[in-house]
């Protein structure tokens, strides 16, 4: 059968539209990737897995070798050199650039051991911003060059009004943006909204040496250097939060546009909307805020949170529950419980599928799929779609996999207090035993046909022993 199209909201169209590569044997991806210098929170995990789905149907579309994915490290960052300053004058012995490097080595162990256990495949590329240093030097000369920046005080800057389309991508113009922005005010800009390229550093900041001085590059110019150097002038999709729009992905298309304008930097903008914990925005003060590694350490499996992820379009807000994640393990057992009896067969990823997430990633609509194919029991076909959405790998994880629990007995007894209570009207007999089964981590099933009872999350069956 053939694949169908895909389309694709383009944020920088405001509408949805299909997806034509520049290039179908070279299809080209950027995704804004982490700071290095803590572990990633949740809602740093929901572009990774939106743009994961994304690079799976490309690579089934047009084939694996077909698609280059690139996800950079950002392992320059203030915050990332105050926390190997805290640990120099914690009374650590190397130099402050050792330090650095062992900060970013680890968090990006943390951050790959993380995003692995959610499914995520590994880009194409990772690069990191300081094996590039000489690209962002020699970017920011040649903007230099053509009038697009200038250098002030040991800073280079962007001149932003140099660029004439600056502000189309969030819809709003330079002056709108001065009046409703907070923008950093210093003496030696000529503008207020021009932003920094390079800026100097002094003995206690890690430092290049550059013609402007020793420096270190600002954020935005190291996306626009990397993404040049391994995707081109021009190359198909750039994603990443909503929050990165402005003032992240704007200046990114100033810059990129204005050194490379024989190039058109990304013709399609992919743009995930925020994340929500129990309907309210994640914040250390609401004491709502946690890490990936935070609900894998309570025992949340990462095929669970991926799960929920993908409940909810990319293209709105997604508000993460505790409700959420015991639904979503609820019916991964239950898919699982299907799809192991055929780990022998051979099938595709349901076409259904396919065509729900050609249809700008409709995830939700491709979970409705899935719901379908077991409720069929199309076990071959189940397990290779969900192997294709990241939600399994060669086989059943191992914590899904079904203890061995005789529940027969107990569903007899709570189906006989179920008909009895429906004579008496006394339902707290019913109640009661179904709490001590919820309790012990049974799923209680109960309809017209009768009582099913399945061993579910946290099962426990010692705790089945009073009843």
């Amino acid at each position: 059968m053939t694949e169908p199209a895909i389309r694709l909201h383009n944020s920088k169209t405001r509408r949805k539209e299909a997806f034509t590569p520049i290039d179908a044997e070279n299809i080209r991806l950027y995704l804004c990737g982490p700071t290095v210098y803590d572990r990633a929170h949740l809602g740093n995990a929901r572009p990774v897995v939106v743009i994961d789905v994304l690079y799976r149907l490309l690579r089934e579309v047009y084939g694996p070798e077909c698609v280059t994915y690139v996800r950079n490290f950002t392992d320059v960052d203030d915050k990332i050199n105050a926390s190997a300053q805290a640990r120099k004058e914690a009374g650590a012995i190397e130099t402050l650039e050792e330090l650095i490097r062992q900060r970013t080595e680890e968090t990006i162990g943390w951050y790959h051991a993380d995003m692995d256990a959610l499914g995520a495949l590994r880009p194409t590329h990772e690069p990191r911003a300081t094996d590039f240093i000489g690209a962002m030097i020699a970017m920011i000369e040649d903007l230099i060059a053509k009038g697009h920046a200038y250098e002030k005080e040991g800073h280079v800057l962007f001149r932003v009004r140099s660029y004439k389309d600056y502000g189309a991508l969030s819809g709003r113009s330079v002056d709108d943006m001065i009046a409703g922005a907070r923008v950093e005010v210093a003496p030696f800009k000529e503008d207020p909204m021009d932003f920094v390229l390079w800026k100097p550093s002094d003995a206690d900041l890690p430092g290049w040496e550059s013609p402007w001085g020793r420096g270190r590059p600002g954020w935005h110019i190291e996306c626009s250097a990397m993404s040049y150097e391994l995707l081109g002038a021009s190359f198909d999709i750039h994603a990443g939060g909503i929050d990165l729009q402005f003032p992240h992905h704007e200046n990114e298309i100033a810059q990129s546009c204005c050194a490379h304008p024989e190039g058109g930097f990304a013709n399609v903008w992919l743009h995930n909307e925020m994340l929500q914990v129990e309907g309210k925005k994640m914040s250390k003060s609401l004491g709502n805020f946690f890490t990936v590694r935070d609900l894998l350490d309570q025992g949340i499996p990462g095929e669970v949170i991926r799960f929920v992820f993908l409940q909810t379009h990319y293209g709105k807000p997604m508000d993460w529950t505790a409700e959420k994640a015991r639904q979503a393990e609820v019916t991964l057992r239950k898919w699982y419980r299907i799809a192991e009896q055929g780990l022998d067969g051979v099938s595709e990823p349901y076409i259904a599928v396919i065509s729900a997430l050609s249809d700008d990633l409709n995830t939700a609509e491709a979970i409705a799929q899935c719901h379908q194919l077991a409720h069929a029991d199309d076990i071959s076909t189940l397990r290779a779609t969900l192997q294709f959405l990241g939600l399994m790998g060669r086989s059943v994880p191992e914590w899904a996999s079904a203890p061995e629990a005789d529940l027969s007995g107990l569903a007899t007894k709570l189906a006989a207090l179920r008909t009895t209570a429906m004579e008496t009207k006394d339902f707290a007999p019913v109640d009661a035993m179904k709490t001590a089964l919820l309790a012990a981590g049974v799923e209680v099933r109960m309809s017209k046909a009768g009582v099913e009872l399945l061993p579910g999350a946290g099962f426990d069956a010692a705790k089945l022993e009073g009843l």
